[in-house]
């Protein structure tokens, strides 16, 4: 897994070609190494990536969500209208640092 930590998140990115595989490696290291963290979950490289796939990734969305960290994916191959409502999912890299931004700030305003 390749990581880049900056100020306000971290990117995690899989190194390898299953989206399973890595959704259950996240789901044992983000609440050991990365629970204070903003996350952004690159799956940009899974341009064929379909809904099933994408909602493995739910459960630990909404635990990080739940406390009160950010956790943003980035994959442009699931139709957003697809989307569940509890999961954030952006096509760019940059759009999901955008919406840590904002989320952080919400959180200064206590929302």
């Amino acid at each position: 897994m390749k990581v880049r930590r900056t100020d306000t998140f971290v990117i995690l990115e899989d190194e390898r070609n299953k989206v399973s595989d890595f959704a259950e490696y996240l789901e044992l290291i983000v609440p050991k190494k990365f629970e204070k963290d903003n996350l952004i979950i690159n799956l940009l490289k899974y341009d064929e990536m379909v809904l099933d796939e994408l909602l493995l990734f739910l459960k630990l969305s909404n635990y990080h969500r739940a406390s009160k960290h950010s956790f943003v994916i980035a994959n442009d191959a699931v139709n957003p209208d697809d989307v569940p409502f509890e999961m954030i999912v952006v096509p760019t890299l940059q759009e999901a640092e955008d919406i840590v931004g904002m989320e952080e700030i919400e959180r200064d305003l206590g929302f």
